[in-house]
């Protein structure tokens, strides 16, 4: 089993990973299954990214509440996903 890593990957260093496994894919030097293997964790990543900024998108939403009266609360991430 995979160890979880503590700290979660900056949005900006999965963007530099997957951006390099594109450029492994779209060179086509790889064999088949590491190409597959690339290819599944270039999926993992973008997923990894979509929820980074689904994360964000969310505070922004509640930082721009128009319920000025609304009372400010500290942001929970679920890491149970």
């Amino acid at each position: 089993m995979t160890k979880k890593q503590d700290k979660e990957t900056s949005f900006e260093e999965t963007i530099k990973q997957l951006e390099a496994i594109v450029t492994q894919l779209e060179n086509g030097d790889l064999p088949l299954d590491e190409a597959l293997n690339e290819f599944e964790k270039g999926i993992k990543l973008a997923r990894s990214g979509q929820k980074q900024l689904n994360e964000a998108e969310q505070r922004i939403q509640i930082l721009l509440s128009e319920n000025s009266d609304a009372q400010l609360s500290e942001f929970a991430i679920d890491n149970n996903e």
